[in-house]
């Protein structure tokens, strides 16, 4: 493995921490709509409270994967194909999710309204489900092969993978459990035996509970005052979740990385345990900062696991990819890197600004949006 081999890998993972980190409050107040949001008004106050933030945020996830496809072309090959049906659900989940956003004060009806509030709180949980349970895979490990391309399914035998030219050579593919129907669905979900699933959850409690210390930040009112109240009851949940799964990981699929994971883990332990003591004394503030540290720490954890693989095969560790047989050419990786110097500080200090020009808490208001009776019929708010 060279430098910048290294480099990317812990750079596709400050990202997918970035990522979690900002938009766990955006998905944790779409998951909390329905349950802290008690009237229409107050689920509007809701969704204009992240309203400035959203997008900006998706950046983040947007860059992730694309940093993934340059410096590791065959890690984003094999990840995408294998985890195509749950990635392509999560996609799907984010158009509702934006539509939900956007949409929601075109016309002002009740109806309107709550079809779409009901639309952007399932996708809120669906998206870090489902991307816990990816991440609970990567630890655990895929049903991941080495074959020759002329036979993609077939594997060549883990005493005839050639180390140093697979990914050239040979290829590694996704077998998940068959053919039928969303096979590979279910092969991630019962992954690790349980341990995904477990992921998931940890990923959604993580972000219900960066959604309600947001909440507490960024609103007034009745929102504010349920979101404190519930911040504290959330964080215990999240953080015997997270202790499971961590430990569970560690120890059941340790490699290389081991030394590294466990100083993850006791960092994004204690972080946990002081956002909790924080949200317990109403410091909103200290305890979505510490819970913020919490979830990179775990995103770290992730990747400790991984080292010095980007997929680990649960069928033989000869199949796994590792961060060299994945790698991009290192001219592609000098490019990258001068790229990556330039734009992301620029990116970092949009986040930020966008933060403090938006600092205000937000009060109830009156929805707004078209009055049914003026919408000329066969028309409608998109074509006019």
């Amino acid at each position: 493995m060279t430098f910048l081999q290294i480099l990317w890998f812990i750079l596709v993972a400050v990202l997918w921490a970035g990522y979690l980190v900002l938009e766990g409050y955006g998905l944790g107040t779409g998951m909390l709509l329905r349950i802290i949001g008690k009237t229409d008004d107050e689920r509007g106050q809701m969704v204009r409270a992240i309203g400035p933030h959203w997008d900006g945020n998706e950046v983040w996830l947007l860059t992730a994967g694309g940093a993934t496809f340059a410096s590791s072309p065959e890690w984003y090959a094999v990840m995408f194909s294998g985890m195509y049906i749950a990635l392509f659900l999560v996609l799907l989940c984010l158009i509702g999710r934006i539509a939900a956003i956007e949409w929601r004060n075109k016309v002002d009806t009740l109806q309107w309204r709550g079809t779409w509030d009901t639309i952007q709180t399932i996708a809120a949980w669906l998206v870090p489900v489902l991307l816990g349970v990816a991440f609970g895979n990567l630890v655990a490990g895929m049903k991941i092969i080495v074959a020759d391309p002329k036979t993609p399914f077939t594997e060549v035998g883990p005493e005839n993978v050639d180390i140093a030219n697979a990914g050239m050579s040979q290829i590694h593919s996704f077998i998940g459990l068959g053919e039928f129907p969303f096979s590979q669905l279910v092969s991630l979900l019962i992954g690790g035996s349980g341990f995904a699933i477990l992921g998931g959850l940890v990923i959604a409690s993580l972000s219900l509970v960066q959604g309600a210390n947001f909440l507490a930040l960024k609103t007034d009112g009745a929102v504010q005052e349920r979101a404190v109240a519930l911040a504290p009851k959330l964080g215990l949940v999240s953080t015997v979740l997270t202790a499971v799964f961590a430990v569970w990981g560690t120890f059941a699929f340790k490699g290389a990385g081991f030394l590294f994971a466990l100083v993850f883990l006791v960092v994004a332990a204690v972080c946990l345990i002081v956002s909790l003591l924080f949200a317990f004394k109403g410091a909103s503030a200290k305890a979505f900062t510490f819970n913020s540290v919490a979830i990179a720490m775990s995103v770290a954890w992730v990747f400790a696991m991984l080292f010095p693989n980007v997929m680990k095969s649960s069928i033989d560790p000869a199949y796994s990819l590792t961060i060299a047989q994945s790698a991009a050419s290192p001219s592609t990786q000098i490019v990258m890197t001068v790229a990556a110097i330039i734009l992301v500080p620029i990116v970092l200090g949009y986040t930020i600004w966008s933060v403090y020009m938006f600092r205000a808490r937000i009060s109830v208001a009156p929805a707004g949006g078209l009055e049914p009776g003026k919408i000329r019929e066969g028309a409608n708010f998109l074509v006019g």
